[in-house]
């Protein structure tokens, strides 16, 4: 399962920590992403959905229909 959020498309940052000594380290910054079940009315079924913690609040935001609508524009399978 990858860290990536369906609704906006965030994905891991990465880059290097740095010690106090100024020792340098890969490291990566993994956004908050959590399985979100969701009800569709218009089909009258069930959704599981990849979101991070902003995704989830443009769900809430603008609706599911509408977040559904755009997933489908941009060709992703729900």
């Amino acid at each position: 399962m990858s860290a990536h959020c369906q609704v906006t498309g965030r994905k891991p940052g990465f880059g290097k920590s740095v010690s106090h000594s100024h020792k340098r380290n890969s490291r990566r910054w993994n956004p908050n992403i959590q399985h979100r079940t969701y009800h569709l009315p218009s089909e009258g079924r069930r959704i599981t959905l990849t979101v991070s913690a902003k995704g989830i609040k443009t769900i809430d935001r603008d609706g599911i229909e509408a977040v559904v609508a755009r997933l489908r524009a941009r060709g992703e399978k729900i």
